[in-house]
Protein backbone atom coordinates (compact mmCIF):
# COMPACT_ATOMS: atom_id res chain seq x y z
CA UNK A 1 0.00 0.00 0.00
CA UNK A 2 1.31 3.44 -0.90
CA UNK A 3 1.47 6.73 0.90
CA UNK A 4 -1.09 9.48 0.28
CA UNK A 5 0.23 13.01 0.72
CA UNK A 6 -2.11 15.97 0.34
CA UNK A 7 -0.29 19.17 -0.60
CA UNK A 8 -2.19 22.46 -0.46
CA UNK A 9 -1.70 26.19 -0.65
CA UNK A 10 -3.53 29.30 -1.74
CA UNK A 11 -3.55 30.08 -5.48
CA UNK A 12 -0.21 31.57 -6.50
CA UNK A 13 1.87 30.18 -3.64
CA UNK A 14 3.77 27.87 -6.02
CA UNK A 15 2.76 24.49 -4.62
CA UNK A 16 2.78 22.78 -8.02
CA UNK A 17 6.27 24.15 -8.73
CA UNK A 18 7.50 22.80 -5.39
CA UNK A 19 5.82 19.43 -6.04
CA UNK A 20 7.37 19.10 -9.50
CA UNK A 21 10.83 19.94 -8.16
CA UNK A 22 10.50 17.41 -5.35
CA UNK A 23 9.26 14.69 -7.71
CA UNK A 24 12.26 15.23 -10.02
CA UNK A 25 14.67 14.97 -7.09
CA UNK A 26 12.96 11.87 -5.70
CA UNK A 27 12.95 10.16 -9.09
CA UNK A 28 16.77 10.33 -9.07
CA UNK A 29 16.65 8.43 -5.75
CA UNK A 30 14.27 5.80 -7.12
CA UNK A 31 11.29 7.05 -5.08
CA UNK A 32 8.17 7.46 -7.18
CA UNK A 33 4.90 9.26 -6.64
CA UNK A 34 2.02 9.94 -8.94
CA UNK A 35 0.94 13.57 -8.69
CA UNK A 36 -2.77 14.18 -9.11
CA UNK A 37 -4.26 17.64 -9.27
CA UNK A 38 -7.59 17.41 -7.44
CA UNK A 39 -9.07 20.39 -9.32
CA UNK A 40 -8.15 18.90 -12.70
CA UNK A 41 -9.64 15.57 -11.65
CA UNK A 42 -12.84 17.37 -10.58
CA UNK A 43 -12.88 19.37 -13.81
CA UNK A 44 -12.67 16.19 -15.88
CA UNK A 45 -15.81 14.94 -14.12
CA UNK A 46 -17.54 18.33 -14.52
CA UNK A 47 -16.51 18.56 -18.16
CA UNK A 48 -17.86 15.08 -18.93
CA UNK A 49 -21.16 16.18 -17.41
CA UNK A 50 -21.15 19.50 -19.31
CA UNK A 51 -21.21 21.49 -16.03
CA UNK A 52 -18.11 23.68 -16.43
CA UNK A 53 -16.08 24.94 -19.36
CA UNK A 54 -12.88 25.71 -17.38
CA UNK A 55 -11.40 24.91 -13.96
CA UNK A 56 -11.73 28.41 -12.56
CA UNK A 57 -15.48 28.38 -13.29
CA UNK A 58 -16.05 25.41 -10.96
CA UNK A 59 -15.73 27.45 -7.74
CA UNK A 60 -18.72 29.49 -8.82
CA UNK A 61 -20.96 26.43 -9.17
CA UNK A 62 -23.74 25.70 -6.71
CA UNK A 63 -22.37 24.20 -3.48
CA UNK A 64 -24.33 20.97 -3.91
CA UNK A 65 -22.78 20.51 -7.35
CA UNK A 66 -19.30 21.26 -5.96
CA UNK A 67 -19.80 18.71 -3.18
CA UNK A 68 -20.88 16.03 -5.63
CA UNK A 69 -17.88 16.74 -7.86
CA UNK A 70 -15.54 16.58 -4.83
CA UNK A 71 -16.94 13.20 -3.82
CA UNK A 72 -16.64 11.78 -7.35
CA UNK A 73 -13.05 13.00 -7.65
CA UNK A 74 -12.07 11.57 -4.25
CA UNK A 75 -13.57 8.19 -5.13
CA UNK A 76 -11.60 8.11 -8.38
CA UNK A 77 -8.32 9.15 -6.76
CA UNK A 78 -8.74 6.57 -3.97
CA UNK A 79 -8.62 3.83 -6.61
CA UNK A 80 -5.08 4.78 -7.68
CA UNK A 81 -2.38 2.47 -6.32
CA UNK A 82 1.09 3.38 -5.06
CA UNK A 83 2.41 6.60 -3.58
CA UNK A 84 0.28 9.57 -4.57
CA UNK A 85 0.40 13.30 -4.10
CA UNK A 86 -2.91 15.09 -4.15
CA UNK A 87 -2.22 18.67 -5.28
CA UNK A 88 -5.20 20.71 -4.15
CA UNK A 89 -6.47 23.73 -2.27
CA UNK A 90 -7.18 23.43 1.44
CA UNK A 91 -10.13 25.76 1.03
CA UNK A 92 -11.74 27.39 -1.98
CA UNK A 93 -12.79 31.02 -1.86
CA UNK A 94 -16.34 31.19 -3.23
CA UNK A 95 -18.76 34.11 -3.46
CA UNK A 96 -20.52 32.76 -0.33
CA UNK A 97 -17.36 32.22 1.70
CA UNK A 98 -14.67 29.57 2.09
CA UNK A 99 -15.58 26.04 1.03
CA UNK A 100 -13.55 23.20 2.53
CA UNK A 101 -11.51 21.64 -0.26
CA UNK A 102 -11.39 18.34 1.59
CA UNK A 103 -14.56 17.84 3.61
CA UNK A 104 -14.97 14.69 5.67
CA UNK A 105 -16.42 12.64 2.80
CA UNK A 106 -13.31 13.44 0.72
CA UNK A 107 -10.91 12.70 3.59
CA UNK A 108 -12.70 9.43 4.26
CA UNK A 109 -12.01 8.37 0.67
CA UNK A 110 -8.44 9.68 0.40
CA UNK A 111 -7.16 8.57 3.85
CA UNK A 112 -4.16 10.95 3.81
CA UNK A 113 -0.96 10.09 5.69
CA UNK A 114 0.52 13.59 5.57
CA UNK A 115 -0.99 17.01 4.96
CA UNK A 116 1.41 19.70 3.69
CA UNK A 117 0.65 23.43 3.56
CA UNK A 118 2.83 25.41 1.16
CA UNK A 119 2.95 29.04 2.28
CA UNK A 120 4.85 32.26 1.74
CA UNK A 121 4.48 35.96 2.38
CA UNK A 122 1.25 37.48 1.13
CA UNK A 123 2.98 40.16 -0.96
CA UNK A 124 4.92 37.48 -2.83
CA UNK A 125 1.70 35.59 -3.60
CA UNK A 126 0.02 38.76 -4.83
CA UNK A 127 2.98 39.51 -7.10
CA UNK A 128 2.90 35.96 -8.51
CA UNK A 129 -0.84 36.18 -9.18
CA UNK A 130 -0.46 39.48 -10.99
CA UNK A 131 2.25 38.07 -13.25
CA UNK A 132 0.39 34.82 -14.13
CA UNK A 133 -1.73 35.45 -17.22
CA UNK A 134 -2.45 31.73 -17.66
CA UNK A 135 -5.17 31.61 -14.99
CA UNK A 136 -8.28 33.62 -14.18
CA UNK A 137 -8.03 34.30 -10.45
CA UNK A 138 -9.78 36.59 -8.06
CA UNK A 139 -7.39 39.39 -7.17
CA UNK A 140 -7.54 39.45 -3.40
CA UNK A 141 -5.34 42.02 -1.77
CA UNK A 142 -2.73 41.42 0.90
CA UNK A 143 -5.33 41.09 3.67
CA UNK A 144 -7.49 38.66 1.70
CA UNK A 145 -4.50 36.42 0.99
CA UNK A 146 -3.40 36.63 4.65
CA UNK A 147 -6.88 35.67 5.84
CA UNK A 148 -7.03 32.78 3.39
CA UNK A 149 -3.67 31.38 4.54
CA UNK A 150 -4.68 31.70 8.20
CA UNK A 151 -8.00 30.00 7.52
CA UNK A 152 -6.14 27.20 5.71
CA UNK A 153 -4.03 26.55 8.82
CA UNK A 154 -7.17 26.23 10.93
CA UNK A 155 -8.82 23.90 8.45
CA UNK A 156 -5.62 21.82 8.11
CA UNK A 157 -5.72 21.21 11.87
CA UNK A 158 -9.30 19.99 11.61
CA UNK A 159 -8.38 17.73 8.67
CA UNK A 160 -5.61 16.22 10.84
CA UNK A 161 -7.98 15.72 13.75
CA UNK A 162 -10.47 13.95 11.51
CA UNK A 163 -8.04 11.78 9.54
CA UNK A 164 -5.19 11.26 12.03
CA UNK A 165 -2.58 12.55 9.55
CA UNK A 166 0.26 14.90 10.38
CA UNK A 167 0.49 18.50 9.17
CA UNK A 168 3.70 20.10 7.92
CA UNK A 169 4.33 23.61 6.58
CA UNK A 170 6.77 24.26 3.74
CA UNK A 171 7.74 27.88 3.00
CA UNK A 172 8.14 28.72 -0.68
CA UNK A 173 9.70 32.15 -0.46
CA UNK A 174 10.92 34.06 -3.51
CA UNK A 175 14.46 33.06 -4.54
CA UNK A 176 14.41 30.08 -2.11
CA UNK A 177 12.66 27.49 -4.28
CA UNK A 178 15.56 25.02 -3.80
CA UNK A 179 15.02 25.14 -0.02
CA UNK A 180 11.27 24.54 -0.41
CA UNK A 181 11.94 21.62 -2.77
CA UNK A 182 14.50 20.12 -0.37
CA UNK A 183 12.02 20.41 2.51
CA UNK A 184 9.34 18.71 0.42
CA UNK A 185 11.72 15.92 -0.60
CA UNK A 186 12.47 15.25 3.07
CA UNK A 187 8.75 14.96 3.83
CA UNK A 188 8.06 12.65 0.88
CA UNK A 189 11.14 10.44 1.24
Amino acid sequence: MGKTVVITGVPGVGKTTVINGALAALEKEGVSYQSINFGTFMFEVASQEGIASDRDEMRRLDQDVQRRLQRSAAQGIAQIEGNIIVDTHCTVSTPKGYLAGLPEWVLRELKPDIFVLVETDEDQILSRRLSDASRVRDMDGYMGIRDHQQFNRSIAASYAMYSGCTVKIVRNADFLLDKAVADMVEILR
